[in-house]
């Protein structure tokens, strides 16, 4: 089943598809655009993954990682399906980053890689957005990269793990004004889902609600304020994005 959060009428409210646009919990109708979009649940900690696609990692000069490189990200930087993302105006170059991101069910602790998907409730797509400018390197990704407001864009679906054949083998693409500019497949993971599970469970426990981002594959290219980002993975739906100027933030 897919089902999101939606803002309407000074109420937060879930939501289903519909073939106008969404089915709120108590029987309405609204077109896509009449609603606020929020994150299709209320994240935990969220643990993204840096240079889990071989030709990504081959794209930033990367050579591969002995262990899963993992940083976490803040409440705050979390923003819904057709939000507006800021790019401020002194940077030379910002990009999307396409992932799927996997929700957690259950607390997991210790969790052996045959046992790792049990845990998973769900997925959901993700758009982690980086200014190149800010990063320290690409093995250490700062705060100023990867926890900026607005800037990570969860949606517009959660989809029950059970409704998804085979997480090994779903398409990413990402298009920027419609143009086709990203393109992978979960199956060129260099470090799967099992066995992330395993690693992060080894030394903390993972709670319901926890999300894991599982990284790009390569297709990056500079947005600009105005540009429209589109994000699709098989199965999970289409999640829409705007970039912002500092104007538009008020922030000249």
């Amino acid at each position: 089943m897919m089902r999101g959060r939606v803002a309407y009428a000074g109420a937060i409210h879930e939501a289903y598809p519909h073939q106008i646009g969404v089915r709120l919990a108590d029987g309405r109708v609204c077109k896509e655009n009449e609603v606020v979009w929020l994150s299709p649940i209320e994240p935990g900690t969220i643990f993204a993954l840096g240079l889990n696609y071989a030709e990504h990692a081959k794209e930033l000069q990367f050579s591969k990682q002995e262990e899963p490189l993992v940083f976490l990200k803040g409440p705050g930087s979390v923003l819904g399906h057709r939000g507006v993302t800021r790019r401020p105006d002194d940077v030379t170059f910002m990009h999307y980053e396409c992932e799927l991101a996997v929700v957690i069910g259950k607390p997991a602790k210790n969790v052996m890689r045959n046992e790792a998907m049990q845990y998973v409730a769900g997925y959901m797509i993700a758009n982690d957005y980086a200014i190149r400018d800010y990063l320290e390197n690409y093995y250490r990704p700062n705060l100023r990269v990867k926890n900026r407001d607005g800037g990570t864009v969860l949606g517009p679906w959660f989809v029950d793990a059970s409704d998804i054949d085979d997480v090994n083998q779903l398409e990413l693409r990402t298009y920027v004004n419609g143009t086709l500019h990203q393109r992978g497949n979960t199956r060129d993971l260099v470090i799967d889902l099992p066995i992330l599970i395993e690693y992060l469970s080894s030394f903390m426990t993972l709670a319901p609600g926890d999300i894991i981002l599982t990284g790009t594959p390569d297709g990056i290219v500079n947005v600009r304020a105005n540009d429209e980002v589109v994000c699709e993975i098989d199965g999970l739906g289409r999640l829409v994005n705007v970039i912002g100027s500092d104007a538009a933030f008020n922030r000249e």
